[in-house]
């Protein structure tokens, strides 16, 4: 059965720890059919033997004693009937004769099958006929034939012969009814034997069944039961957070296996939750340093945008005050230095504005709102009317939808596409902006297309980096910071932003934002309006 073994025994202790759920099954089943096996066959040996020798008694050994009494009834009926006629000379004398002929036949006729096999009882049975013949033929035979006067003068004669050859007869008779009775009496013992026998083998088949029924459940409990309710309680109790809860690989190999393996898994979840607890440790920490730098950051910007700006605001009167006072009064290159820090202080005064406004991204502006793009379009488009103008751009549109977001960051991402379109224009041809919007699933995806000087293919991803310009000052103003905050934004509201490097004459920029799913009670789409 099913149990577990895991000790050195010699032979054989060793190899049975390793043995598997399937092989203790297999060894535990055949070695119980086999044990049936043999009980059943000594159980079917004494159903047959108790059969033999119920056939023996019933169908031999009873009617054999039987038909010898017949057969003595039927020779003292002959007996009889001679002797009467041999007294009184009539033949009515000669019906128990002529009776115990028949009789005798059909005695003899179901004895001879019945004590066939059986020397003794053959052998008694051939005394006894050779003893019936001689009589007969000395007696009855002659005493029957003759007619009333010689059969009274014959039998008178041979009285003493008759009654000699008749003992002799009864003598043989005895003999062999004694033989049939007592091997009759040793059939019955035997049968009696044998039926307790089978009785004995069937209650011990019985016994074995239930020990064997035992043995198997005892052997499923050890063996199965007890280790998967042990497996389980465990795997219960790491289920419930004790990860320190060691797992007992206990059982057949195959069990013992999988709770190796359910103990492997447990040990790598409990180093993954140690590594998890300390990554979580240092986010705190670095959280807590974000919270720090933030605070940091938003005290710069404060310092930036009033204690900052004052020196520099005063700076750049002073200077620009001398431009206009003393210009033309100093020489030349006077005017020169004097236009150098005129132009470092309106640079830095928009570079800080610039920076103020991309650390704001996120931060000061979050209001998230339905916000109708076309309505910012054409703020955007109305704010850039002046150089719009000066540079006879034209700008077209497709109708643009409603989404989700912060009306001012969506602002300022419109104002700096369609600036940058129009401050890089090629000096060859017509300023031509537009703008298209389409949607793509749970996306919208927005194209901004200029016919200006283009951005090449390696610089796509450049342009997108802080303070990163492709051309100088004096070429192209600007603090390189615009598509940046543009990338900043875009991702804010969960799109992305590219430049798409297959677009030749100009450029083209493509960014998305989630589609605006309406909630009860709003009434908007988020669908372009016709």
């Amino acid at each position: 059965m099913v149990t577990e073994q895991t000790g050195d025994r010699p032979g054989g202790g060793r190899g049975w720890a390793t043995w598997t759920t399937r092989r203790w099954l297999r060894v535990g089943v055949g070695a119980a059919l086999a044990v049936l096996a043999v009980l059943g066959t000594i159980g079917i040996w004494t159903m047959g033997r108790t059969s033999d020798l119920t056939h023996q008694l019933v169908d031999i050994r009873s009617p054999a004693l039987i038909n010898s009494v017949r057969l003595e009834a039927a020779l003292l009926n002959q007996e009889t009937g001679v002797r009467g006629y041999g007294l009184a000379g009539n033949q009515q004398f000669l019906g128990p004769y002529t009776k115990g002929l028949a009789d005798e036949k059909a005695a003899r006729d179901r004895l001879h099958p019945l004590v066939r096999g059986d020397e003794r009882a053959q052998a008694d049975l051939d005394t006894v006929l050779v003893q019936v013949e001689k009589w007969q033929e000395r007696i009855t035979r002659p005493i029957a034939a003759a007619a009333s006067g010689p059969a009274v003068t014959l039998a008178t004669q041979r009285a003493e012969e008759g009654k000699t050859t008749f003992d002799a007869l009864r003598q043989a008779m005895s003999r062999q009814q004694d033989y049939l009775q007592d091997a009759r009496t040793a059939a019955g013992s035997d049968l009696d034997r044998a039926t307790e026998l089978r009785n004995g083998v069937f209650i011990a088949i019985g016994l074995v069944i239930l020990v064997l029924a035992g043995l198997v459940f005892e052997g499923l409990r050890r063996g199965i039961t007890d280790p998967l309710a042990r497996l389980g309680r465990d795997v219960r109790l790491v289920t419930e957070g004790r990860f320190d809860h060691a797992i007992t690989a206990t059982g057949p190999a195959d069990l013992r296996r999988l709770a190796e393996d359910v103990e492997a898994m447990r040990q790598r979840l409990s180093d993954e939750l140690g590594l998890a607890e300390e990554s979580r440790r240092l986010l705190d920490e670095q959280a807590a340093d974000l919270r720090r730098s933030n605070a940091e950051l938003e005290q710069f910007a404060y310092v930036a945008s009033h204690d900052l700006q004052e020196p520099l605001r005063k700076v750049s009167s002073f200077t620009q005050l001398l431009q206009r006072r003393y210009a033309g009064q100093l020489d030349d290159r006077a005017d020169q230095y004097i236009g150098f820090a005129v132009d470092g202080a309106n640079r830095m005064q928009r570079l800080i504005n610039d920076l103020l406004a991309f650390s704001r991204v996120g931060r000061i502006h979050n209001q998230q709102d339905v916000v109708e793009l076309d309505t910012i379009a054409d703020r955007t488009v109305e704010a850039l009317s002046v150089a719009i103008e000066e540079s006879g751009a034209e700008i077209t549109r497709d109708p643009l939808p409603t989404v989700v977001g912060d009306a001012t960051q969506l602002g300022m991402l419109w104002q700096n596409l369609i600036a940058n379109a129009v401050k890089f224009r090629s000096p060859e041809r017509k300023p031509r902006i537009h703008v298209e919007a389409e949607r793509d699933g749970d996306l919208w995806r927005f194209a901004v297309t200029d016919n200006g000087i283009g951005i090449s293919p390696e610089f796509a991803d450049k342009v997108f980096v802080i303070f990163q310009r492709l051309h100088t000052k004096d070429a192209y103003p600007g603090s390189g910071i615009g598509l940046a905050m543009c990338k900043k934004i875009v991702e804010f509201h969960g799109g992305t932003i590219a430049i798409d490097t297959t677009h030749s004459k100009g450029t083209r920029i493509l960014f998305t934002l989630p589609v605006h799913t309406p909630v009860e009670g709003d009434d908007t789409t988020g669908e372009p309006r016709p």
